[in-house]
């Protein structure tokens, strides 16, 4: 079956006179990180360029989303008990209301993950806020709830880590788990048959589908919504051992190709035709780049080109035509054209990533997790703008809105621009 739906993009609100572009999701309007908007600074401080700076209470790694002059962010306090959803104003940074949504019971974890690290998602009428146990809320813009769903406990080794994404409306996200045991091996270090994707009916809870991947291992990707020349959108989605897509409508797999990896985590990129992954765990690290098209089982005959220069473990890739960009954890960036895999640069930029990087006007900003961000001009030849250091650590993906920028830190959320 094909489907029509679309990816929610929405332009709402003016400020000083700017169209604002919101960021609604993970990565931006279309999970991508990119976005449209011009006149974004370029150079900032702890202390300049800061329009306003907020204590976030509580723990997470979640990217901030953004809708009119409202900013959201998940936490958890209580040593990742209480899940909490908090509104901030996106003008001032004062916080406009905090609501926990739910208690979960905290578990094993990665070092490098949190109890609430999926970013929430809004179509601007609610926000859906996923934690580390794989419950879900929903959460109207003035802090009530809507509707809870814990019908789908999540376990994994590292935790939970995927975001969820709003198509039409379908909430989707990924559900690429392991076992609970007595083999915890089962579904991390061995492929199993329970990996899925999972979309609820955004306006009540309840499930819509749930689309078996076949055998695959452990993941923490975001899927990405995209729709091809014809006007018809599916949903692209990388795992442990597998790249897919699948009918938003429905949940059936349309087609399948071999992405070998376990603990798979950055999310993927589309453009030109095809479909960016990286692969940084379980020795077969690689970028590769994959034919999007095609019916059933592909195995790796979509496959085009395959890197494995500066391979992120956990950054997400970045297309802007015709290239793609990668930083790898430990600070390579690379720009590859996007149709061979071919080089065009890398440059070392110091300290260690988390981050996936974005880009806006002609300009991609990467994020360390030491707090720097590191502003490149986009092309086939390096040339830095600008490093600009907030002084605390960071691991969650900028947001940009309103012709600002928006940083989560281990305490603080920053509002970079006037």
């Amino acid at each position: 079956m094909r489907c029509r739906l679309m990816p929610v993009i929405v332009l709402a609100w003016c400020v000083s006179g700017v169209r604002a572009e919101n960021w609604p999701q993970f990565r931006g309007p279309t999970g991508q990180g990119i976005s449209s908007e011009r006149g974004l600074p370029a150079q900032w401080n702890a202390t300049e360029g800061v329009r306003w700076k907020a204590a976030v209470p509580g723990s997470g790694w979640w990217s901030p989303i953004v809708w009119g002059r409202r900013v959201f962010l998940t936490t958890t306090t209580d040593a990742g008990a209480s899940c909490r959803v908090l509104c901030f104003s996106a003008d001032d940074g004062g916080l406009l209301w905090n609501r926990e949504v739910f208690r979960q019971q905290p578990g094993q974890r990665h070092g490098r993950n949190s109890y609430a690290t999926p970013t929430p998602a809004t179509d601007g009428r609610r926000v859906y806020a996923v934690f580390w146990d794989g419950s879900v809320a929903a959460v109207n813009f003035d802090g009530t709830v809507a509707w809870i769903n814990r019908d789908h406990p999540h376990h994994s080794e590292h935790g939970l880590s995927s975001s969820p994404i709003l198509v039409g409306d379908l909430l989707v996200m990924a559900r690429d788990g392991s076992s609970e045991g007595p083999d915890r091996s089962v579904g991390w270090q061995t492929p199993w048959d329970k990996a899925a994707l999972l979309a609820l009916d955004k306006n009540s809870g309840k499930v819509r589908w749930i689309g078996r991947r076949g055998m695959s291992r452990i993941a923490h990707a975001v899927p990405v919504a995209w729709t091809d020349e014809k006007g018809v959108t599916q949903i692209v989605s990388v795992a442990g051992d597998v790249v897919q897509g699948f009918d938003p409508r429905t949940g059936e797999r349309l087609w399948s190709s071999r992405n070998t990896c376990e603990g798979l985590v950055p999310s993927p990129a589309v453009g030109g035709g095809m479909v960016f992954t990286a692969s940084g765990f379980g020795g077969a690290e690689a970028t590769r780049a994959y034919r999007l098209g095609g019916t059933g089982d592909l195995e790796e005959t979509n496959l085009v080109w395959s890197q494995q220069r500066g391979t992120p473990k956990v950054p997400s890739l970045l297309y802007v035509a015709p290239y793609v960009y990668t930083v790898s954890d430990t600070s390579l960036a690379v720009c590859l054209e996007a149709a061979t895999g071919k080089i065009m640069w890398e440059q070392r930029l110091g300290g260690s990533f988390s981050a996936s990087p974005v880009y806006a006007d002609g300009r991609i900003y990467f994020l360390s997790d030491q707090g720097d961000t590191t502003v490149v001009e986009a092309g086939p030849t390096f040339k830095q703008i600008a490093k600009n250091p907030l002084g605390e650590r960071c691991q969650a993906s900028p947001a940009i809105s309103g012709g600002r920028i928006f940083i989560r830190t281990e305490s603080s959320l920053f509002c970079i621009g006037k």
